[in-house]
């Protein structure tokens, strides 16, 4: 007579799947009772179980998943405190009756489920604004031609600048290692006030000086101390997209005012907006069309500013790179009402992912700029401030701007002799004294179908990096050329590089049944 059998316990190769159709995995970091949880979640937001459904009871549901009971129960317990399953006294699970009909539809988490849409979440309309333009393209790997205000990264000597983060931080002092002043690291502002009194001939007190991460931030932050909420302010037409965005920001309302040969205009600007109080430029070297600000309409913006207690934020962002005769002096130099802020930033000037750039105070605000900023959660990164100080304090800042300087003055008159034999016909290139980039404009003959936002999107499939000129316009004149920088260009690259953007502009323009580009 043959015994009773015992019920062997299923092996995981050979479990069961359960009617519910979950399956544990042991070898998951994710607990076995968060796994049920979450799959039994899926099955009632898809529908698969529904509203009311009975559920097999916890030592069933622990047999077929091969797993303890007590597993089980916790992820009922979750899933009852969630709203998911209600438990009655003398009666088994069940799913809730009274879910509501749009937790049906979307589940709680995962991707959207197989032929459910989602709505976009209602946002903000500036935000909306920027979802419908093109994206910029962002490459990686090695530099490609021709990014616009990328200096060279082979040229920073990025081993020396090892050992000076080693020695600011291997025992950092007490500024270092707790809260700093708003306005950043105090060494590197001693320091850049120095270097300012040598190079860009003018002098400030440290305590002029604050810390940001890039024209837009400090911009932000002098907005905010000197103009309200719909004030106007006037700034340059081309020029760099982030003044607008800073200024929309802090809810001020920009005036664009065409750049003539002579630069910005203050008669021009007094016409259009004459009760604006801050004027945004670039006097010596502008963005981008590389005009500089005559010295007659350089005192004519002083005397404006001085007259009717305007202010001027002056944008030095690569004023240190002029190839023939020395860097001019900034307006700041020319101050003596204190009225200009003066900007410029050290991240196109050594290496992009520094973030440091700074701001130079009109004495009169910097109690209030202090008390602002002491109240901004935003502050400019404390990393690499106590290095840069040492960088510039030991002479090393000085020596990497001569030796850039001969680089950038080479690759500036490789890409111009190169562009005469590649882009002939198609694009001319106007030479720049000064900068990091120069325009590309179409010729006459495709003037007329030259698009550059298609071309520069046509470029970047074929791994060039460029920059449409109109999207430096605010209003609805625009002019159309692309910006080629060339400081992050090598020498050996920049006629390979042109001779695929002449083959890019031919395929998007060169034709004489192109259609015409958009107005």
């Amino acid at each position: 007579m043959t015994g009773p059998v015992s019920k062997a316990r299923p092996s995981a190769r050979s479990r069961r799947v359960p009617p519910l159709g979950l399956a544990l995995d042991p070898s998951s970091p994710e607990p076995l009772h968060r796994q049920i949880g979450e799959q039994m979640r899926r099955a009632i937001l898809e529908g698969r179980l529904e509203p009311g459904a009975r559920l097999p009871s916890s030592r069933q549901m622990a047999e077929d998943l091969d797993c303890a009971r007590g597993t089980v129960v916790l992820a009922f317990e979750q899933l009852v405190a969630e709203g998911y399953v209600v438990s009655q006294a003398g009666s088994a699970m069940s799913v809730a009756a009274d879910l509501p009909d749009e937790m049906l539809t979307v589940p709680r988490t995962g991707p959207p489920l197989p032929g459910k849409s989602v709505a976009r979440p209602a946002v903000a309309r500036r935000t909306r604004a920027l979802l419908a333009e093109t994206p910029s393209p962002s490459p990686a790997g090695p530099p490609l031609a021709f990014p616009t205000g990328q200096p060279d990264r082979e040229a920073f000597p990025f081993a020396l600048w090892a050992k000076l983060l080693e020695r600011e931080w291997r025992r950092p002092g007490i500024e270092a290692a707790s809260a700093a002043h708003p306005f950043g690291h105090a060494g590197l502002r001693e320091a850049i006030a120095t270097y300012l009194g040598v190079a860009r001939g003018f002098t400030c007190d440290p305590a002029e000086i604050v810390v940001t991460t890039g024209i837009r931030h400090g911009l932000s932050i002098f907005a905010q101390v000197v103009l309200d909420a719909g004030d106007m302010a006037w700034i340059e037409e081309p020029g760099f997209v982030g003044v607008r965005e800073a200024l929309a920001g802090s809810g001020v309302n920009a005036v664009p005012i065409a750049i003539d040969e002579a630069g910005f205009s203050p008669e021009a600007a007094l016409a259009a907006a004459p009760e604006a109080r801050l004027a945004v430029v670039a006097p010596a070297h502008h963005f981008p069309l590389g005009t500089v600000l005559s010295l007659q309409r350089r005192l004519e913006l002083l005397s404006w500013a001085e007259r009717s207690e305007g202010w001027i934020a002056e944008d030095d962002f690569d004023g240190e790179y002029r190839y023939s005769g020395r860097p001019l002096a900034p307006l700041r130099a020319l101050d003596r009402a204190g009225r200009v802020a003066y900007f410029s930033s050290f991240s196109k000037l050594l290496f992009p992912a520094l973030r440091l750039s700074f701001l130079v105070l009109p004495a009169s605000l910097v109690e209030a700029t202090e008390r602002i900023m002491d109240r901004i959660s935003v502050r400019a990164p404390l990393l690499g401030q106590g290095a840069l100080a040492r960088f510039i304090a030991e002479g090393h800042f000085a020596t990497h701007l001569r030796r850039t300087r001969q680089l950038y003055a080479n690759r500036r008159e490789a890409l111009l002799q190169a562009a005469v034999r590649r882009l002939d016909g198609l694009l001319t290139v106007a030479p720049d004294p000064g900068g990091m980039h120069v325009i590309a404009s179409p010729t006459s003959e495709i003037a007329g179908r030259f698009d550059d936002v298609a071309v520069t999107a046509a470029a970047a499939a074929k791994g060039l990096t460029v920059q449409p000129l109109s999207v430096c316009y605010a209003g609805r004149a625009r002019r159309h050329g692309l910006i080629l920088g060339y400081a992050g260009t090598p020498e050996a690259e920049i006629d390979r590089a042109l001779a695929k953007l002449r083959d890019v502009v031919l395929s998007e323009a060169g034709g004489s049944r192109r259609r015409k580009r958009p107005a």
